[in-house]
């Protein structure tokens, strides 16, 4: 019998990594405290507070709290929160100055938002992991086939969703580094589990954000359709970037690759 995973193992690396996300959670209540004191401010503490608590806020953070340490490993984390912090700063400026969406706050983009991207990209990578080790390996001309409707419809969302946009030189370069990354794909199964891990964990970011009217898209849906696909988009758009950049560093001898033991892949 195939042992299961070991899909929470807590490492040295798990520590600093829980450590670092409270501590950006502290600066972040501490520095934009208005904030969060007006959120506060509706919870009835009086009466049954419990029902004024936002319970769906308070899961998604115990969920991608103990996703992140789940098999740490800094070696491999600090590229993953690398490019997840510049390519959400790039997406969040892409939306808010095209107003395609907009913050309550009226920033464009707002700083405290941009950790986010971080956090969430170690979480659909751990996600990712553990959908690795248990959806087959083979069958790959399936996956191949799901990959290719995936994305064809992905792309004909984004083409309707922006097209109020595409007099605008943000757009355009989006709609180009997607065709980019769509059409020349460097794994079937690996893209399609990344896409479908970062979608997942979209559909509640954008369910609380939308619904709390955190934030507010064009089309005023909570959540649009196309958002919730968008973060499986940027889910590989990032690990692509990895990719890259792991290239380049392993060509210029910035590290080594580490070798893949069995029974890693979750």
């Amino acid at each position: 019998m195939r042992k299961l995973p070991p899909l929470i193992r807590w490492t040295k690396s798990s520590t600093v990594l829980l450590s670092g996300f409270f501590l950006i959670i502290f600066l972040i209540i501490y520095i934009w405290w208005p904030l969060a004191e007006e959120y506060v401010a509706y919870v009835d503490w009086r009466g049954p507070w419990w029902l004024y608590m936002d319970w769906l806020l308070i899961g998604i953070f115990l969920f991608m709290s103990l996703t992140i340490v789940a098999r740490a490993d800094l070696r491999t984390d600090g590229l993953i929160i690398l490019v997840g912090t510049v390519g959400g700063l790039v997406i969040e400026a892409w939306g808010t100055q095209t107003n395609l969406w907009f913050y309550y706050t009226n920033e464009r983009p707002p700083l405290w938002i941009i950790p986010a991207w971080p956090i969430a990209t170690l979480s659909i990578d751990r996600i990712t992991r553990t959908l690795s080790y248990f959806l087959p390996k083979r069958c790959q001309r399936v996956y191949k086939i799901l990959y290719w409707l995936t994305f064809a419809i992905f792309s004909a969302l984004m083409l309707i969703f922006v097209s109020p946009t595409f007099n605008k030189s943000y757009t355009i370069l989006a709609i180009l580094l997607c065709a980019i990354l769509i059409l020349t794909p460097t794994d079937y199964r690996q893209t399609f589990l990344i896409f479908i891990a970062g979608a997942g964990l979209g559909y509640f970011l954008e369910l609380w954000g939308t619904t709390r009217q955190c934030w507010t898209y064009y089309t005023f849906q909570t959540p649009p359709l196309f958002a919730v696909l968008a973060h499986g988009m940027a889910a590989v758009a990032f690990w692509r970037a990895g990719l890259v950049l792991k290239m380049l560093g392993a060509r210029f001898g910035l590290f080594r690759p580490q070798p893949v033991k069995s029974g890693d892949e979750a």
